[in-house]
């Protein structure tokens, strides 16, 4: 199997196999900060691990370059951990099997990681190099961005000193985004008490597989299935003529991808299977008619079962199918202000059976702070409709659009003279931590870059090889070109 070192440009591609090799799903990125903390002081730079767990590594200016403006490199050290159902393999232990599939990297059965180890490998590859030009340049690398963002919200003042800040996060080369959407957490709860289930009920697991899901701000838009929302469908329009009684019902386990599996266990009378059999059939084609061009992996199958002791109670299985079914989820409005773009939505990441209750966890975003609001609204009026409880939490602010950004006009014009055409100037409807960041630094001037990158969040993440070699010129040119103080 071809060495991703053997790419262009290979100092990159070799920190992306390193990163690869050493497990960092969001909550367990310390094994990786570590190598990076030790190899940066083999190799004399100045590193700091700031009071929440971020890492900042200093290079002092190449020859000549003192007096331009300090740049900050950012990219986050966790990833993304999903994988297919049929893949063996423990995020906290395993490395990533990365391969080269012609003109992509992808891997083996789980997400690649390119979101944001792309964008990190390209910064350490930076520090390493001796052979760039460059003014004063920090790399910061925050911690828990997938799962909470929890080194941006900790990042404190004072800590950096550079007065333009490149992030790397972005998706999509060409683009060069100036602003972001923000979100909230919205986790609601569900009532569910227990009662002991009739015994002659026979016992089925139903499971919808094989989506793509994908990321739940880039791909939102893609018209995907949310294995969740289908499985809540095919509930509300037959529970009743079934008798069904609900065990439990599972699915997602990222709020901030979109849902490729969900699981549910029921139980109904002897009646009744032979219906619910045809009915599985009849959605299966329904689904497969509706979501052939998105969801061409759509599997959902029906398995006679051990039987489940206890039920749902049957009025709150019945307000529960109808908040999971009510609930939006997907795009909500497109933005007036930037063609093309999503500016509010909302996807229904989680659902978990608990002993007496049933959590739903969404993450909605919005590049405006009103259209935030109004699905908050939304949600929290089907909770009042449902007897949940609804709580907000994490909420991080957009990174609004800044049309006098210096550094926005260095990096257009730096891609024109190097390649020959303008890139688009972007707001991204994914969460950037750049929005966090002007609260400690009110005065950052910021751009995000970055080679494309497909399916981030998913077992599909790929990243294209030729663009990344051009993100890398891009970037060094980028950093060559920054002005004086």
């Amino acid at each position: 199997m071809q060495s991703l070192s053997s790419l262009s440009p290979q100092p990159l591609w070799r920190w992306f196999e390193t990163i690869c090799s050493i497990p960092h799903p969001s909550k367990h990125e310390i094994a990786l900060r570590n190598h990076i903390e030790s190899w940066a002081k083999q190799k004399g730079l100045t590193t700091q691990i700031d009071n929440v767990g971020n890492l900042i590594i200093s290079k002092a200016a190449t020859a000549g370059m003192e007096n331009r403006k300090g740049v900050i490199l950012q990219a986050h050290l966790d990833m993304v951990p999903q994988k297919n159902a049929d893949t063996d393999h423990d995020f906290t232990r395993d490395p990533i099997q990365a391969r080269i599939d012609g003109d992509w990297v992808t891997a083996t059965g789980t997400t690649l990681g390119a979101d944001n180890g792309i964008g990190m490998a390209s910064a350490l590859a930076v520090l390493e190099a001796d052979d760039l030009q460059h003014g004063p340049l920090e790399v910061l690398l925050t911690i828990d961005e997938e799962a909470g963002m929890t080194g941006a919200f900790g990042l404190e003042g004072g800590v950096l000193s550079g007065e333009i800040l490149i992030n790397t996060d972005s998706e999509e080369e060409g683009e060069v985004y100036m602003g972001c959407a923000g979100g909230v957490d919205a986790a609601l709860t569900v009532a569910t008490p227990r009662e002991a289930a009739p015994a002659d009920l026979h016992s089925f697991d139903i499971a919808l597989t094989g989506l793509k899901g994908g990321h739940s701000g880039c791909d939102i838009h893609l018209g995907r299935g949310n294995a969740n929302k289908l499985l809540a469908r095919f509930l509300f329009g037959h529970a009743d003529e079934l008798e069904l009684r609900l065990s439990s019902i599972n699915g997602g386990t990222l709020r901030n991808a979109i849902t490729r599996e969900a699981w549910m266990s029921v139980q109904l009378p002897a009646t009744k299977v032979d219906l619910l059999e045809q009915r599985i059939s009849q959605y299966r084609a329904i689904l497969q008619n509706e979501l052939a061009a998105t969801e061409p992996g759509l599997a959902l199958t029906l398995q006679a079962s051990d039987k489940a002791g206890q039920v749902f109670d049957a009025a709150a299985q019945a307000k529960l199918i109808a908040l999971m079914h009510a609930a939006p989820n997907g795009v909500i409005r497109m933005s007036d202000e930037f063609d093309g773009v999503v500016e509010t939505s909302l996807n229904m990441g989680v659902v978990t059976t608990g002993d007496d209750h049933v959590e739903i966890l969404c993450l909605i975003r919005s590049t405006i702070d009103s259209g935030r609001s109004m699905v908050e609204n939304m949600l929290k009026a089907l909770g009042q409709l449902a007897g949940a409880e609804l709580v907000l939490s994490g909420a991080y602010p957009g990174w609004k659009p800044d049309a006098s950004s210096p550094i926005m006009t260095v990096v257009r014009e730096t891609y024109q003279g190097k390649f020959g055409t303008l890139p688009n100037i972007m707001v991204i409807h994914a969460g950037l931590e750049c929005g966090l960041f002007k609260k400690p630094y009110p005065n950052l001037d910021m751009v995000s870059i970055g080679p494309t990158i497909r399916f981030p969040h998913s077992p599909d993440e790929k990243v294209e090889i030729a663009t990344v070699d051009k993100y890398w010129q891009l970037l060094t040119e980028v950093l060559k070109a920054i002005p004086a103080k």
